[in-house]
């Protein structure tokens, strides 16, 4: 189907930019041109943070910073990224990954204030990577995983919404210094096609940036621990 026929529809239905982007991508997907010119991904278990990316995240000190794919897996924090979402360390399957996280802990319910929003969003994220690399299997796995397992994440998925973001405001609950919000920025990494580094920050002299100085203390003195931990 041609571009300009694509374009048609996109207007005739009011397409929002995510919308658009998931029609192309379909249509790509179906004549195999995408597919075919896309490099092969390398999976979570086959990537590994370079030293200068992670010492590009821990010179981040003042907020946190993560580094993660389309398949919501959680690949890289700095101190405050991890101290942050320290409940997804907790996976027993040693995968931090945010869809998981978000539809089969019962933590996430704590930690996201408006766990219903966070459900749409994290479904809609997943809906658009899959209309954009179709033929990702550990992408299909996570999602026949939480088909499976989680109600909620079967009915969300049946909606086929889809969602692109770079910037916003997210809330959040800390079980140890409580309400936070804070803004982010989502940044594409070149050097890694496909993944993407979101920076959060506080507004200067708010409660939430008294809260991360308080979390970067709690985060310290975990640091020791954690290390025995790996050992």
């Amino acid at each position: 189907m041609s571009a300009s026929v694509l374009d048609a529809i996109a207007r005739t239905l009011q397409l929002d930019e995510a919308e658009r982007a998931h029609l192309f991508h379909l249509a790509q997907a179906v004549d195999g041109t995408r597919a075919a010119m896309r490099p092969r991904r390398r999976s979570r278990e086959q990537w590994t943070v370079r030293s200068s990316l992670q010492w590009t995240l821990d010179s981040i000190t003042t907020g946190p910073a993560i580094v993660g794919n389309n398949r919501s897996d959680l690949l890289a924090t700095n101190h405050l990224g991890r101290a942050l979402y320290a409940d997804l360390y907790n996976d027993p399957s040693g995968a931090p990954n945010f869809a998981r996280f978000t539809f089969l802990d019962s933590a996430a319910h704590r930690f996201y204030p408006d766990w219903d929003l966070a459900a749409d969003m994290t479904v809609a994220n997943l809906r658009t990577a899959a209309g954009q690399d179709p033929h990702n299997k550990s992408l299909h796995d996570l999602v026949g995983e939480l088909s499976t397992r989680s109600d909620e994440f079967r009915r969300r998925w049946g909606t086929h919404n889809v969602r692109t973001h770079g910037t916003g405001t997210k809330h959040f609950h800390h079980h140890i210094v409580g309400n936070l919000t804070l803004a982010y920025e989502s940044l594409d990494l070149r050097a890694e096609p496909g993944l993407t580094m979101t920076i959060y920050a506080a507004e200067p002299d708010s409660p939430t940036a008294h809260a991360l100085a308080l979390l970067a203390s709690w985060e310290a003195t975990q640091q020791p621990t954690q290390v025995q931990a790996q050992s």
